[in-house]
């Protein structure tokens, strides 16, 4: 796979407690993206939110309108963003934010042409805000921007599960691993993987996604430079792409 986006969640970086950026996880999530840029790997990024503040579970009980609360949590991928991008650039990773919001102090505003430039030159793009709409997630943003820069895989970094599951294996000890599975189980079946609206749009141009699990150091290089890692959702009659993307 020569160019990738990588969706993390906030969770990733939290502290055990759940809330804020833990430095630990923060450096650990640096060295998986700076393994894959040596990997050879144009890689863009996109984070979301939720240990900052996670509109949906909050907006009810402090009275705010949704999409109100949407923003706020758009903001706190901002923050993310900005984390990751000085742990890399504290690694010498070449490291670009772009925001879906225009915030120009701290961030430049999203522009698909210059976002695959920064890439054609090695740089590591983080996209922050989402889509810049309210009622979109970041699995959303993700899938949207993976087909903006033309990118061969989506990533979907999970917390402590190593692909997908037919339930949560956290929870259910009998959970069985789905090594591969197409758009239309991911749609049909309910698994826990991305939001419907992020899988429909890549389901739309067959884009292949892999899950797997971030927390488990060098998953990142393993699947950039080949290897079979975690889950992969493809389209039973792409068997060139399906093999690509395994094969590298």
């Amino acid at each position: 796979m020569r160019r990738v986006v990588l969706k993390i969640s906030g969770e990733s970086l939290a502290p055990p407690e759940g809330y804020g950026i833990d430095p630990g996880s923060l450096d650990s999530t640096a060295v998986q993206i700076m393994e894959g840029v040596e990997a050879g790997a144009e890689l863009a990024v996109v984070v979301g939110g939720g240990n900052i503040f996670r509109g949906s579970q909050v907006a009810s009980s402090l009275g705010i309108e949704d999409a109100t609360a949407d923003y706020m949590a758009m903001l706190g991928t901002v923050i993310n963003a900005l984390a990751l991008q000085a742990a890399l650039e504290g690694r010498n990773v070449d490291t670009r934010v772009q925001s879906a919001i225009q915030i120009q102090e701290v961030a430049e505003t999203y522009i698909r042409r210059r976002a695959i430039r920064h890439l054609e030159k090695g740089r590591v793009v983080i996209f922050a805000s989402g889509t810049g709409n309210p009622f979109f997630t970041t699995d959303t943003g993700a899938a949207l921007r993976a087909l903006e820069i033309g990118a061969d895989a989506m990533l979907m970094a999970k917390n402590r599960v190593d692909g997908v599951y037919d339930r949560d294996p956290r929870i259910h000890d009998d959970a069985t691993h789905i090594a591969r599975l197409s758009y239309m189980d991911l749609l049909s079946k309910n698994l826990a993987v991305m939001d419907h609206t992020a899988a429909t749009l890549l389901s739309g141009e067959r884009l292949p996604i892999v899950v797997f699990d971030i927390l488990k150091q060098g998953n990142l290089r393993r699947i950039l430079e080949g290897e079979q890692v975690g889950s992969l959702v493809w389209s039973p009659g792409d068997t060139k792409d399906a093999k690509d993307v395994s094969d590298g």
